[in-house]
Formats: C-alpha cells, sequence, structure tokens
C-alpha cells in the first residue's frame, strides 16, 4: 500500500511548513520549535498531528494521553504551545515509542513526556482510567482490508486498522479521559460516520471541524471534539482552508503551522 494519497501534507505532497535540520536527520515543526527524528522509512508524520495539537485546548496542569503517538510529533508541538501540562504517549510499535523518548530528550521533555509501548484494545494497567484532562488520537485511517498491505510493516500498522477498529480506539479514549474532559480526534472526512457512530450515546458537546485543502473543495480531514459525560448538542464548524489557491498555506493555517497558534474551537 502506498502512503494515503489522502494525507494532508503528506511527504509527497509540496509546500510543507516543516524543514530539515542541519544534519538532516530531524524534521523541525511549529517555526522550529520542535526537532523531530522521524524513522528513514515508513510512516512518516505531516501536518495531521500538528494539526491535532492545535485542537486540544489544555491548560497549565492538565494532564493527556496521546493514543497513537508515534515518534511524538503531536505531543511534542501540544508541550511547546502549553507550558506546564504532562503527556502520556502510547503506541504498538516499540521502535517508535523508543524514538518518542528520544525526541522528548532532544526537545528538553522528557520529565513530561512519557511515552510508552501499548495495544489501544488492551491498555496497560499502569494507565488508570479516568485519569486524563484530554486525549488526543491519530488513529489509524484506513479499515482492515480496504487496501494491499504495505510491504513495511511500520507503515502498514500506522496507516491500517489491525484488530482495533476505529470503535476500539474510540473506547479507549473514553475509558482514559476524566468525566467532563474532552476527547479529540483527527479523521479522514470521508469516516466521519464511522466516528460520529462510534461516540453515538456515550459522549456529547461533540463538535466536528472540516480542513479544507483549500477554497471550494472538499474536506480530506476532520477534527472530532467531543466531552464525556457533558449534555449539549453537537456543532458543525466552519473550519479551515489549508491552501490559497496558489498553493500556499493561508496565514490562518499559517499560523498554527509555523507560529504555534491553537486552533479556535
Amino acid at each position: 500500500m502506498n502512503p494515503d494519497p489522502n494525507r494532508i501534507g503528506s511527504p509527497e505532497t509540496p509546500g510543507l511548513p516543516e524543514t530539515h535540520g542541519e544534519n538532516g536527520n530531524a524534521d523541525l515543526l511549529l517555526g522550529g520549535r520542535v526537532s523531530l527524528a522521524q524513522p528513514p522509512s515508513g510512516y512518516r508524520a505531516a501536518i495531521d498531528p500538528v494539526m491535532l495539537a492545535a485542537a486540544v485546548a489544555a491548560s497549565a496542569g492538565d494532564s493527556i494521553l496521546d493514543l497513537g503517538c508515534g515518534a511524538g510529533a503531536g505531543a511534542l508541538c501540544l508541550l511547546a504551545r502549553v507550558p506546564g501540562i504532562r503527556v502520556t504517549g502510547l503506541d504498538l510499535q516499540i521502535d517508535l515509542v523508543r524514538l518518542a523518548g528520544e525526541n522528548a530528550k532532544r526537545n528538553g521533555v522528557a520529565n513530561r513526556f512519557l511515552p510508552m509501548a501499548g495495544d489501544v484494545a488492551r491498555l496497560p494497567p499502569r494507565l488508570a482510567p479516568a485519569s486524563f484532562d484530554h486525549v488526543m488520537c491519530n488513529p489509524p485511517y484506513l479499515k482492515s482490508g480496504a487496501a494491499r498491505a504495505s510491504a513495511n510493516p511500520g507503515r502498514d500498522i500506522a496507516n491500517r486498522e489491525g484488530a482495533a477498529g476505529l470503535a476500539v480506539w474510540v473506547s479507549a479514549a473514553l475509558i482514559m479521559v476524566r468525566a467532563k474532559g474532552w476527547i479529540t480526534f483527527i479523521h479522514r472526512a470521508d469516516r466521519l460516520d464511522d466516528l460520529l457512530a462510534a461516540l453515538h450515546g456515550r459522549a456529547s458537546g461533540i463538535a466536528v471541524f472540516p480542513l479544507w485543502p483549500g477554497p471550494g473543495k472538499p474536506a480530506k480531514r476532520v477534527i472530532v471534539q467531543a466531552r464525556k459525560g457533558a449534555a449539549s448538542p453537537l456543532r458543525f464548524l466552519p473550519g479551515l482552508v489549508l491552501h490559497q489557491p496558489s498553493g500556499a498555506y493561508t496565514a490562518a493555517a499559517d499560523a498554527i503551522l509555523r507560529d504555534a497558534a491553537p486552533l479556535s474551537f
């Protein structure tokens, strides 16, 4: 399987705001605030985890769980934007967990970012249920069997659901977030119905925030936020246009990707 062709700002898409570090082995995110070493092959984070982190309205003192943290792109962006928080990461791939730990040291946040190996379908006992103020999640986007398996196992695990389907990821997020806490997902727009179905009757205060590739173009990504145990109606928000007709990022998108601005719901 090739990398997801709908992944916004994938390595195949020109015009990324991220740049390579001087030694070529790290990417610089948020205008250089985050230095991210990534695997030389397999899944490589683009702007999706950056946008996800921008949508998490964390405050100093909050505890955040990043499900499917990978090499730590989303967690590190959130830590760079919000001082005084702590992030726990969970990922199935041990190599990525080790790399996330190295990235935490690289960015000077090893005392505030704890990545660990684990499966969302069998949450590690060391993670106490209902102990996080926020849970953020960038799960695999493709259904199991939706495409031919990649020759690269790491890329396949990151892009395609295994035994744990989307409903399992939602369940894990709701188990781990505290009452009245928030869960935030980024996913393909064509799977919004699956995500809303998994949330139905289990969370409220749902907000759907589309990411439009350009003016007049259909959304390929949505950010969905929901609150555990709060009664409020679903909101479908105007969203964010990412690119100008020229292909350059819009001022609003650039503020998030380069200047670490929050994405306001």
